[in-house]
């Protein structure tokens, strides 16, 4: 497990400085770790490939990470709320930009919850302006 860690760290330090190494880090961290039992790290290291996925505009892979993670998270029933409203988080900003306005709003508003609940005041501030965002989205497309 110290080796999958030490992968995802290095992921994490890489995304600033070469996506490409990021995402092998990642992606090298993500097989070990499915040869463990460790569905939380698991879900906190898909999430973070999805993130490089998506840096590099590569939606529908980022997609499928974001729902694996989500999917791992909310099975394991008792994540840390700061990681399960940032994997949330990330789908939400998916969602969006792909023009899926219900989704998006709703993943938003679930996200506001867990920030809400761990006390982060800039996420919250996000969720709020992107819910109010959606909102003018929604009035678009209703009309």
């Amino acid at each position: 497990m110290d080796l999958a860690i030490g992968l995802r760290n290095l992921g994490e330090v890489e995304r600033a400085l070469d996506a490409g190494a990021a995402r092998q880090h990642y992606q090298e961290a993500v097989a070990l770790l499915r040869t463990l039992d460790q569905p939380l790290r698991l879900a906190h290291t898909i999430r973070h490939l999805g993130d490089v996925y998506h840096d590099e505009r590569e939606a529908n892979l980022a997609e499928s990470c974001y729902d694996e993670a989500l999917e791992l998270y909310r099975r394991h029933g008792r994540p840390e709320p700061l990681d399960l409203a940032n994997a949330i988080r990330s789908m939400a900003v998916l969602k969006e930009e792909k023009g899926d306005v219900e989704s998006a709003r709703r993943l938003w508003d679930e996200a506001r919850s867990l920030y809400t609940v761990v006390g982060i005041p800039e996420a919250i501030v996000e969720t709020r302006a992107r819910l109010t965002r959606l909102a003018g989205r929604q009035g678009e497309i209703q009309e």
